[in-house]
């Protein structure tokens, strides 16, 4: 049996692997989804002083004061990022990381950094016109590939400004995640933005599996999803 952690990315919390945690769950799997700080339903904690760090001791916290062992830990978009640092903070707690559609960022790097150069203006222009200088408006969900609206209706109410200092943020690495195995997910069924992070992940010799949905895989496609997860342990 492994515990997998899922971490969600910009804008979401924890309950949007709903549809997926019950089929690790049914495989035998222990499955644990929190949600971060300043997001959806813990958006009360949200401040300017949120960034990756402060994501990462989220994700860290929970390895750490539940004991977990044997962890697949599967990030999501930005939350990347997160997978990448908490890696390297406590990689023999560790079994796996899975970037799922997210960044494969490496020290010094930022969010920023590693998003198309048109996707990062339109982000950086969105915090400073909108969010004040430090917030980043939830992005249309079509934008992202989510068409059905069952789905839209389950996703929006739920949905959080993300705090940008987690995407202008560098990772700060001491060179232990690399001794931790990793996998890459691409959703192939919308604009592709983690395309250039599939590669990386190429370049460096990880298995990547492509998805045949857009980028909300957790969503649109929790069964194909759920079975790269199984097929990965």
């Amino acid at each position: 049996m492994s515990t997998f952690v899922l971490v969600h990315g910009a804008w979401h919390g924890g309950w949007c692997w709903d549809r997926v945690a019950p089929l690790l769950r049914a495989a035998g799997h222990e499955v644990h989804a929190p949600t971060l700080t300043g997001l959806s339903e813990r958006a009360h904690l949200l401040s300017p002083q949120v960034g990756l760090d402060t994501h990462v001791e989220d994700v860290v916290r929970l390895i750490d004061t539940l004991g977990l062992t044997d962890v697949v830990l599967v990030g999501h978009s930005y939350a990347g990022q997160i997978v990448t640092g908490v890696a390297d903070r406590r990689p023999d707690a560790i079994a796996r990381r899975v970037y799922l559609d997210a960044f494969v960022g490496t020290d010094g790097e930022a969010a920023r950094d590693l998003l198309p150069e048109t996707v990062e203006h339109h982000w950086a222009e969105s915090a400073a016109e909108q969010g004040f200088g430090w917030l980043v408006p939830v992005r249309k969900l079509s934008v992202l590939g989510v068409t059905e609206q069952a789905d839209i209706d389950w996703l929006t109410p739920k949905l959080t400004p993300h705090p940008w200092k987690t995407y202008t943020d560098p990772l700060r690495l001491t060179g232990a995640v690399d001794g931790v195995p990793a996998a890459f997910i691409e959703c192939v069924t919308w604009m592709r933005v983690f395309a250039g992070q599939a590669e990386r992940a190429r370049e460096r010799g990880w298995p990547v599996h492509d998805l045949d949905t857009g980028h909300e895989a957790m969503v649109t496609a929790p069964k194909p999803l759920a079975d790269v997860l199984l097929s990965l342990v």
